[in-house]
């Protein structure tokens, strides 16, 4: 019952900060977004190195591999299939006007939920496939470990629910729509953790190569998204600040729980 509480963690901090769409005016302030978007990234990266890539290569020494090579190899998978990703689904990011992916009819809206929804998949996968080392027992990987993860995804969340649902706002969209629309985007993480609890707890030996996978999937979105939309125009240093924050928050979380 934890182990299933703690896969849907990270979707009460979407949900939480889809609905500041009812206590905030109709337009972020750019500087709060920005610092947001840092901030999302800094939990990430500090994630992908600590919860993610750290375990893996333990695991993968601890089972006679070659410790570096699970990692190598699971990294690269990540950051291709969130390239795939990125290339075969048509989807809108923040404050760009131009949609990447294929050409489509869908609406604007519907394009700016999918890019969020895109960035949540790996999110999703990493607390699903520590807790599925948690499951699997003898991986080095503690509940403590687990949750802690969990709840730096979640703090991430929060901020990234509101990023999502006021610029809907702002496009005319309704109030409890915009709430709607941001929650359902968080929606994939607790379903590919589950997915992928279920897939980890077949072969034992993948783990080290889908903890890897989570984290260059993570890498990629800080990477190709996050990062650049918070240095965009003006106030970059703002977003410089954010990751700092971010990473420095996750690192003692997973160092103090973990």
């Amino acid at each position: 019952m934890s182990i299933l509480l703690g896969l849907w963690i990270p979707f009460i901090g979407t949900l939480l900060g889809s609905s500041m769409v009812f206590l905030m005016k109709d337009k972020m302030n750019l500087k709060v977004e920005k610092l947001l978007l840092g901030f999302a990234s800094g939990v990430m990266i500090a994630a992908s190195i600590w919860s993610l890539l750290i375990p893996a290569i333990d695991m993968a020494n601890e089972q006679g591999m070659i410790a570096w090579l699970p990692a190598t190899i699971g990294f690269l998978l990540g950051i291709g299939f969130l390239l795939l990703l990125d290339s075969i689904t048509p989807h809108l990011h923040l404050d760009q006007k131009n949609p990447e992916g294929p050409k489509t009819k869908l609406k604007k809206v519907t394009m700016m939920v999918l890019a969020v929804t895109l960035h949540n998949i790996p999110e999703g996968m990493a607390v699903g496939v520590v807790f599925a080392g948690l499951l699997i027992g003898n991986t080095g990987i503690t509940f403590a470990g687990a949750l802690a993860l969990a709840i730096g995804i979640a703090i991430q969340n929060f901020p990234e629910g509101a990023i999502v649902s006021m610029p809907l706002r702002s496009e005319g969209v309704s109030k409890r729509k915009a709430f709607f629309y941001g929650t359902l985007s968080g929606l994939v993480e607790p379903i590919s953790a589950i997915f992928t609890v279920a897939l980890t707890s077949i072969v034992v030996p993948l783990l080290p190569y889908l903890l890897s996978f989570a984290a260059g999937a993570m890498i990629y979105v800080v990477v190709e998204e996050l990062i650049p939309e918070s240095h965009m125009g003006k106030h970059s240093n703002i977003g410089t600040i954010g990751v700092a924050l971010g990473f420095v928050l996750m690192m003692v979380l997973d160092v103090a729980l973990g």
